[in-house]
């Protein structure tokens, strides 16, 4: 179970959100500029807001009463951007080995959930932008995360790429024990991933909703076809 309370800002733009997140896919959503990324920078340790509490289990994260802030490095996350990051001068095998500790999956299990086994022996230089994704959300669940953070993992990818690397999230959703956040501003992805979504408008959290009432509350308004013939 993931818990953030937070309250801040950044300059003058304010940031709040109250949020619990259990296994399967929590996301956020909200259009660009809305503070979505800034929630999981105070997530991840990138950011630490005026006030606030984050804790994973039974390990505290962040605590500004008590003043806790564990560094980014020990709080055991895994965290793809929109921009797969990798070391160009690692091949893809090394790159999923980098930082990997023993996970429930496991090495062969990873492999074959991402459908790697092509790519190991590449270069970063020589993958598509679906296949680095592939690689990197590989990578994030072979660190033996306590919890994945994706932000806007797809953005960056065309329609066609987007549609290959969404059924493999899926799987990641549906294979793993990993309690995921995801990020995005669209609305098709959130809809086929997400157990549990946040909307986020302003910077603050204002909704929680389920699949089925997310659905309903950000259905496009229909386009009424008009006759005038006969008026």
């Amino acid at each position: 179970m993931l818990t953030v309370k937070l309250e801040g800002t950044i300059g003058t733009f304010p940031i709040a959100a109250d949020i619990e997140a259990g296994v399967g896919v929590t996301a956020i959503y909200g259009p660009s500029g809305a503070g979505k990324s800034t929630i999981l920078r105070a997530i991840s340790g990138l950011w630490q807001p005026q006030r606030g509490f984050i804790q994973v289990g039974e390990n505290v994260l962040l605590d500004s009463h008590s003043e806790v802030n564990l560094p980014t490095e020990k709080r055991r996350l895994g965290v793809v951007f929109q921009e797969p990051i990798l070391f160009p001068h690692l091949s893809v095998r090394d790159n999923l080995a980098f930082g990997m500790k023993k996970h429930e999956t496991g090495w062969d299990g990873v492999i074959e959930m991402l459908d790697l086994g092509e790519l190991v022996e590449r270069m970063p230089r020589n993958l598509s932008g679906g296949e680095a994704q592939r690689v990197a959300l590989g990578r994030a669940i072979l660190s033996d995360p306590q919890v994945l953070l994706l932000d806007e993992p797809l953005t960056g990818l065309d329609d066609s790429r987007r549609a290959q690397v969404l059924p493999y999230l899926e799987r990641l959703r549906d294979e793993t024990t990993i309690p995921i956040v995801y990020v995005s501003h669209h609305r098709d992805e959130i809809l086929q991933l997400a157990d549990l979504i946040f909307t986020i408008d302003g910077g603050t959290i204002n909704q929680e909703l389920t699949p089925g009432e997310f659905r309903k509350a950000t259905q496009p308004p229909t386009t009424r076809r008009r006759d005038d013939a006969g008026t």
